[in-house]
């Protein structure tokens, strides 16, 4: 019973559900950056290049000749590709520019937040005290 009680406590910490939030939205905004990526951002390079589609280059081990990519999966061809690496490729570089901005932008902060100046520390009762007194002398 002792270890289902530590597990509990361990999963209900902060940091655990933290982490579980960012791997949900994380997943979410993965699917946004595939999106955008086959979408958005590779039709018009594949139209730049002369109508290529991306998802669609492959080389064939072997034998036959396959005019997509399903055909030759269809067909249970062996074959390497690398128009969906070439996605994937640029994927990751959407994704790691866009955590590249976001942790520039919360070190801005940070750094902002260094730079504030800390309000000077309220002057101890004692130290109170004896300026009254000091005062007191002066008169």
């Amino acid at each position: 019973m002792g270890m289902v009680k530590e597990f509990k406590e361990f999963a209900m910490r902060g940091n655990v559900v933290d982490m579980a939030v960012g791997i949900i939205i994380g997943a979410a905004f993965g699917g946004i950056v595939t999106s955008l990526v086959n979408d958005v951002i590779m039709p018009p390079i594949g139209k730049v290049m002369g109508g290529v589609d991306f998802s669609n280059l492959f080389i064939t081990l072997g034998a036959g000749d396959f005019a997509s990519l399903a055909e030759a999966q269809a067909a249970g061809a062996a074959t390497i590709n690398y128009g969906i690496f070439i996605n994937t490729l640029i994927n990751f570089l959407i994704v790691a520019f866009a955590v590249f901005l976001l942790i520039k932008v919360i070190n801005n902060m940070k750094r902002k937040e260094e730079a504030a100046p800390a309000a000077p520390p309220e002057p101890s009762v004692e130290q109170k005290l004896l300026a009254e007194i000091r005062d007191l002398l002066k008169k």
